[in-house]
């Protein structure tokens, strides 16, 4: 297995997705690791796109410095497509991520799933290991 260089995070800016975020972050202090956050513009959502990315910029701006990591070893990657299809391309050329973190859930998951829709799919499908985080912080 070749050692972890980057991890990817889908990132939509809920409370799972964050909750993913700060376990990579977490990662990327104990090991010299790039993270990517990666968030998929979907067909409903390019109205909001402009806006969207300077929200989730201002986020990952906020939990870098929660969790004490250099800036310049996170960015924010916007791209379009569904979830799942962008997060799995993640793993090809030009990006080659080594290990994709996804919440266990997203913005539009009913709060009785234990997974959603994506993380499910991403588990079916991934060509690269996967972690599902939970958020445990909200008891969910």
């Amino acid at each position: 297995m070749k050692p972890i260089q980057t991890v990817v995070v889908g990132f939509d800016g809920s409370p799972d997705a964050e909750a993913a975020v700060r376990w990579a972050l977490s990662l990327a202090r104990q090991v010299d690791v790039a993270v990517v956050l990666v968030h998929a513009v979907g067909l409903l959502e390019p109205t909001r796109h402009a806006n969207i990315a300077a929200e989730l910029e201002s986020a990952m701006r906020r939990l870098t410095t929660e969790c004490g990591v250099e800036p310049g070893r996170v960015r924010l990657d916007v791209v379009d497509g569904d979830a799942c299809s962008v997060l799995l391309r993640c793993a090809e050329e030009p990006l080659r991520a080594s290990l994709l973190v996804v919440g266990s859930r997203g913005v539009g998951a009913h709060a009785g799933l234990l997974l959603g829709s994506t993380s499910l799919e991403l588990a079916e499908h991934s060509t690269i290991p996967l972690v599902v985080v939970p958020n445990v912080e909200l008891g969910e």
